[in-house]
């Protein structure tokens, strides 16, 4: 089959590997009609993601339609059109139990290596480094899918694939990203990134009850997407002080939410930045948490502080002082994509939403080296990448 291989830092490659096999009793294979990249994956991509390989398989946003099944896979049919969640749960461990997915003990099968840097190990995640289980990524023709039974969902034909491809990832990461703000009438929000998460974010925040929406990002078509479809009010990094401005709409108070859609490779203007930019080249930081450190010290009083955007590893001068004084409560996390499938995907059918907003571009699988180097530098105006194979 056709796959997109990962080859070092900002090289990609499109090249023939091994079909998948099934090769635990719960597997499945599904032949991916729609694939995505998504901004995590651009970590990948920019080298800053530990525990690579020459070769491996990238891509955690697909679906597609079940062509093989393990044998004690019993509530899935051959031909059944499926998305497939980005992490990798069992079901069965204490966390799935609780309906925290994406910290399921029993996915990662390199967990030791997760837990020298993380103390305890996340879920397993489809074509994302060897340190989260070294499973083969689903920008390809086919791919195999573990723990069927409990990751597969099936999908009505009734939807486009465009329409509910997002229930993978970033429709319900920038859903919990709103959830994790736990928002009361009248709370006014504030979002760092106006990429694909931060605008799904956006929507989902007036979903679930607030009055005011400000997104804060530099690229003008994300801005002007956030504005338009999103009905946010835009701030644009480049051209003013964030920190000052949200101050003055708010009354002198702040936002009473703070979501980090950026992570571990924002940009900035100040000082600050340039010193991230720094260390991070050196490797002497893994990530560069210009947007937390703004978010931290922009959010009002009692605040809280959602973070979805992805952080790999260590970072540096963070103003805990100002989280610990100002009592701010932290929620982050990777998303529980399984606990939202079901109710954002009635969203959807009822016509509330159509995640197919963000896409930009739609490509052949062959041309993945081009999208990324599109996606990653913000050419042609693209926000989203989506791959045919």
């Amino acid at each position: 089959m056709k796959a997109v291989c990962w080859q070092g830092a900002n090289n990609v490659r499109v090249e023939t590997v091994p079909d998948p096999k099934i090769i635990n009793p719960r597997d499945a294979i599904v032949k991916i009609t729609s694939t995505a990249i998504c901004g995590s994956d651009l970590h990948l991509y920019n080298g800053y993601i530990p525990a690579m390989e020459k070769g491996d398989i990238l891509g955690h946003e697909f679906m597609g339609e079940v062509v093989e099944l393990g044998s004690k896979v019993k509530n899935l049919q051959i031909g059944d059109r499926v998305v497939v969640p980005f992490t990798i749960s069992c079901g069965g461990c204490l966390f799935c139990q609780r309906q925290l997915w994406s910290l399921c003990d029993n996915s990662n099968p390199n967990a030791w290596m997760a837990e020298k840097l993380m103390g305890y190990t996340p879920s397993g995640i489809f074509g994302y480094s060897h340190l989260l289980g070294g499973y083969a990524g689903g920008q390809a023709e086919y791919a195999r899918v573990p723990f069927a039974d409990v990751g597969l969902f099936k999908v009505p034909d009734n939807l486009t694939d465009e329409q509910v491809l997002f229930l993978t990832d970033i429709f319900p990461t920038g859903y919990m990203a709103a959830e994790n703000c736990d928002i009361k009438p009248g709370d006014t929000v504030a979002v760092w990134g106006c990429g694909p998460v931060g605008q799904f974010a956006i929507i989902s925040a007036y979903m679930l009850g607030a009055e005011r929406v400000i997104a804060c990002d530099r690229i003008p078509e994300r801005l002007q997407m956030a504005k338009e479809y999103g009905k946010a009010e835009v701030l644009n990094y480049e051209d003013i002080e964030v920190g000052e401005a949200l101050k003055e709409m708010t009354g002198g108070r702040g936002p009473d939410a703070c979501i980090d859609a950026v992570g571990m490779e924002a940009h900035g203007t100040d000082f600050m930045a340039f010193y991230d930019q720094v260390k991070q080249t050196a490797r002497l930081e893994t990530d560069r948490p210009t947007a937390l450190r703004q978010v931290i010290l922009t959010c009002s009083k009692a605040g809280k502080v959602s973070i979805p955007g992805v952080y790999g590893g260590f970072i540096d001068k963070m103003p805990m002082g100002a989280a610990m004084n100002k009592g701010l409560t932290f929620k982050m996390g990777q998303t529980h994509v399984h606990r939202y499938l079901q109710p954002l995907l009635e969203h959807i059918q009822k016509g509330e939403i159509d995640p197919s907003f963000v896409i930009t571009h739609s490509l052949p699988l062959e041309q993945a080296p081009h999208a990324y180097e599109i996606f990653k530098h913000k050419k042609d105006n693209c926000i989203k990448v989506v791959l045919k194979p």
